[in-house]
Formats: structure tokens, C-alpha cells, sequence
């Protein structure tokens, strides 16, 4: 067999054209050129070096010593000759070139960037820290750095609600028949709908009569779904209820969300005089608790629909598990505590919202944790959704020692809104994919809340290089905010993936 051995003689002839330039550390022509000319065909040179420098080595039954020593000495020698050159050095901007499209890196984006691909962080088994994962010592220890069953738990609510927006677009003037719950061992028991007080005069109607869903008084938000796999229950320790909650998607509920003043909630013996009664937003209460004409509210719907499967599933280890999207986690608040309060021996109950904003009164961050509700809200710091409604109480004003006059005037105030529960921060800047500057859609948005998760390790840890979840959604849905690095790398990953495997299948997070 031959063994390719470099031309040195070549590669000698070839450099004295080149003069190197102590100022630049850059292989220049002697022969003027622009720069654009000079930096492709030093890039082809180098290339070409490299290529030339490489051995192919195949073993034979005829090969005799002499060849076996020749071909270590070329190789020795070839590696010595790489190490020198450093081409790193010789041309400073090549290095991160050569790290951004190595194969190790190229082959992780191209699993990202794949439409078809389905690989997510594994399920470990949880068994009696089940219970730890569903709050029951709010989350202490889990958050930062956070733990990696946590984040994969956050992840699959964050899939149900997204099943919820996928199953409400699919015909947002009716009901859904089939919801494409991401986890195959969960089946829906209930559709959900909400009931707009708010009345659009009739002329919008006809102005618009395409969109006449945007202005129906009640619309489908979200659904119940149950664990009827037993391999599945095994794995979590327990049987789960599971309820998921749309955002805002039709005018009337948008309208509902633009009326911020508190009202307080029903109570047994009401006093309406006194100050620390729990309150909550009038339009989030609105929908939870108004009935239709033909429906009745959602409150009644949810509230039957768990009691019926708590005396199903009697006997059995359970837990319920309220899970939302900005609108939605506004509501899952409202409906974890009515759940607390009206369902007969009701399980541990347990709220996980992204990109939530105020819901109540302090009062009724009280009441919640009194009920023992547990509640895990998802932050993106860039998200001005999670900042409204509401304009003193917040949990980082609530200080012991602050003044009388100060905590009188925020009791009184119909604005005096404040946070419930954990909370696990995000930021946009870490993701090394997302623009620093998103646009507001994208701070607020689910898929991008969801790659923060699955990306996050610590406040002062970067962002995590081993994360599972696909970048599709986000390219589809947020293109303009993604990096120009990535988008252009899509483009082509996409292009080649056309040629070579034909029609591919959307990614399960999408």
C-alpha cells in the first residue's frame, strides 16, 4: 500500500510567496489584493495545507516492517509539523471559526435545529420525592442551582400547556376533539371554558365576521387530564391530575385583563368593611367565575370535574398539579384555591405558572398558603407581564419593620397587588441563542420561557451546554429575536436535511 506523505518541497515553494506580518499575525499575499479576496483565499490555503498534512493509514496482510516504521516516522512528523504551524495563532479569528464548526458542535446544532428530533432530558424515577418536587418545603434547595428532576417536571407542565393553545387554534370557534397531550400516558377527562362578563356591541360582529371567535363570550381554555399509565405512576409515586391553562387569545378576554381594580372574594360572612379581606382582579375573577347561558362557569366545571375523579381514584396516592401561561397562571391561582377550599378530601395541590402576572392582595397570598396550597411561579426578569397589575405590595416590599403608614395605605389601595409563592428567575441574556435585546413577544413567550428552563443551571452558572430541548419552535416562532449565527445555520441545516432525509416529522415541543 502507499502512504501519502506531505510535499515538503511544495509546501516550501508555497510559503516563500507568503510574508508574514508581525503587526496582524495574518498570512498576507505579496501581491496586493482586497481584503475579502485575501481572507478567502488565505482560508483555501489553509484548508488545502490541512488536507495535505493528513495521513490515510489502511492496514494489509503485505505490509513489512520498514513500511510500519516509515509510517510512524510520517506521522510524527506530520503532527509535529501541525503543532508548530498553530494555525490559532498565525490567524487569531480562525480559532473560534474552527470551534463554532467543529463536528462536535456542528452535529449538537444540527440535533437542535432538526425538525425531527424528539431527544429529551431522561425521567428518573421519584418515587417519595415526589412530594419534595410538588413543594412541599417550597422548593427550598431546588431552585438554585436547580435541580435536574425539578426542571424536567417544569418542562413537562410547560408541554401541557402548550397542548392547550395547540388544541384551542385548531378550532378556536368550537371545541377541540382531540388534544395531542404531549405525555402518552395522561388522558383528558374534561374540556374547560371561561365566560366573558364583558359585552362588545354587536356591530364588531359584522365589521369582522371571519374573527367572530375573537369575540364570543366563552371559549375553550384549557382541559383535565389524568395518569391512567401504571408504569408512569410507578415512576412519579402517585397518580397525577393534571389541569392546563391557555393564555389570553380572544378580545373579550383581552379586555378582561385591562381591569385591574381588586374584588373581594366570596366568603361565607363577608364584612365589607374590612380592609384585609382577600381581593383579587376583577377580570380574572370574571372569567373564573361567570356562567353562561348554556354552560355553567368554569369554577363549577373544574371544581365537579375534580371531585369526581378524587372519589374515582379514592384509596389511591394522589396529587393536582395547576399549570398556566400568563392568562392561564392568573386563573390556575384562582382555581387551586377554590379546588383547596370546595373538593372534599382533596390531595396535595400544587401551582406552576410561566410568565404569570399578579393575581391578588396580600390576603390572598395568605389564604393560599394557609389552605396549603403550593405555588412555584416561572420568571423570565425581562418579561413585563410578571411587573403588572398593581403598583406598591410586592413580596420585596413586605419587610418587617416597614412603616404603619405605608402598609395602611397599600392595604386600602385598590392597586395593593402581590406575588405568591417560590419563584424561579430566568434571564434572556443567558441563552447563548436568543438576541440580548428580544422583543417584548419573545420575553413572554412559552417556548422561549421553556428553553430558558431547560437551559438554566444557577443565577451564576452560563447556560447549560448539554440542554435536550429543540430550538424549531423558538426558529418558527421568534426567528427575528434568534441570533443571525443560528438563523443562517438553520437555513442550511434545513436545506441539507431536505435533500438527504426528504419530509421530516415536527418536533414534539412545537
Amino acid at each position: 500500500m502507499q502512504i501519502l506523505t506531505p510535499n515538503t518541497d511544495l509546501f516550501h515553494t508555497q510559503r516563500k510567496l507568503f510574508t508574514c506580518s508581525t503587526i496582524t499575525s495574518t498570512l498576507i499575499p505579496t501581491k496586493p489584493l482586497s481584503v475579502s479576496t485575501a481572507r478567502k483565499t488565505n482560508r483555501e490555503h489553509l484548508r488545502n495545507l490541512e488536507n495535505v498534512l493528513k495521513t490515510s493509514s489502511t492496514s494489509t496482510d503485505n505490509h513489512d516492517n520498514n513500511v510500519s516504521s516509515r509510517q510512524v516516522k510520517t506521522t510524527t512528523s506530520t503532527s509535529t509539523l501541525l503543532g508548530g504551524l498553530s494555525l490559532a495563532r498565525i490567524w487569531p479569528h480562525m480559532k473560534a471559526a474552527v470551534d463554532e464548526m467543529s463536528p462536535r458542535n456542528l452535529k449538537r446544532l444540527q440535533r437542535l435545529l432538526s425538525k425531527s428530533s424528539e431527544e429529551r432530558s431522561p425521567k428518573n424515577k421519584l418515587g417519595s420525592n415526589w412530594r419534595e418536587l410538588h413543594g412541599s418545603n417550597n422548593w427550598a434547595g431546588l431552585l438554585d442551582p436547580l435541580d435536574e428532576n425539578l426542571r424536567r417536571e417544569l418542562v413537562r407542565y410547560g408541554e401541557f400547556v402548550q397542548a392547550s393553545y395547540h388544541a384551542f387554534h385548531s378550532d378556536p370557534e368550537g371545541s377541540p376533539r382531540d388534544i395531542a397531550l404531549p405525555d402518552g400516558s395522561f388522558k383528558a377527562t374534561k374540556s374547560l371554558y371561561a365566560t366573558s362578563s364583558v359585552r362588545l356591541p354587536k356591530w364588531i360582529d359584522d365589521v369582522a365576521p371571519d374573527l367572530r371567535w375573537m369575540t364570543k363570550p366563552t371559549s375553550w381554555v384549557g382541559y383535565v387530564a389524568v395518569c391512567d399509565d401504571p408504569r408512569e405512576i410507578r415512576r412519579m409515586g402517585r397518580r397525577e391530575i393534571v389541569i392546563a391553562l391557555r393564555g389570553t387569545a380572544t378580545l373579550l378576554e383581552w379586555s378582561e385583563n385591562f381591569r385591574p381594580n381588586l374584588v373581594s372574594m366570596p366568603e361565607p360572612k363577608p364584612d365589607p368593611s374590612d380592609p384585609t379581606r382577600p381581593k383579587v382582579e376583577c377580570g380574572f375573577n370574571s372569567l373564573y367565575t361567570t356562567a353562561s347561558q348554556h354552560a355553567p362557569s368554569l369554577a363549577e366545571s373544574l371544581v365537579g370535574e375534580i371531585s369526581r375523579l378524587v372519589d374515582l381514584y379514592a384509596g389511591e396516592e394522589l396529587s393536582i398539579s395547576v399549570t398556566g401561561h400568563s392568562l392561564g397562571a392568573a386563573i390556575a391561582l384562582l382555581a387551586a384555591d377554590d379546588i383547596a377550599e370546595r373538593v372534599p378530601n382533596a390531595p396535595p395541590v400544587s401551582v406552576f405558572s410561566f410568565g404569570g402576572p399578579r393575581v391578588g392582595n396580600r390576603e390572598f397570598a395568605d389564604r393560599l398558603v394557609s389552605k396549603g396550597v403550593k405555588v412555584l411561579r416561572v420568571v423570565n426578569s425581562q418579561d413585563v407581564v410578571t411587573k403588572v397589575p398593581g403598583i406598591f405590595s410586592d413580596n420585596d416590599n413586605n419587610k418587617q419593620g416597614q412603616n404603619r403608614i405605608m402598609e395602611m395605605v397599600e392595604r386600602n389601595n385598590p392597586w395593593a397587588y402581590s406575588h405568591v409563592g417560590a419563584e424561579l428567575r430566568l434571564d434572556m441574556k443567558m441563552s447563548p441563542y436568543l438576541k440580548p435585546n428580544a422583543d417584548v413577544a419573545c420575553c413572554h413567550d412559552l417556548e422561549a420561557y421553556l428553553h430558558l428552563v431547560d437551559g438554566f443551571l444557577a443565577s451564576n452558572c452560563p447556560f447549560r451546554a448539554n440542554a435536550k430541548r429543540s430550538l424549531r419552535k423558538l426558529l418558527d416562532e421568534q426567528r427575528s429575536n434568534v441570533k443571525v449565527l443560528y438563523t443562517g445555520k438553520s437555513l442550511r441545516l434545513n436545506r441539507d436535511s431536505i435533500v438527504d432525509n426528504g419530509d421530516v416529522l415536527p418536533s414534539p415541543s412545537s
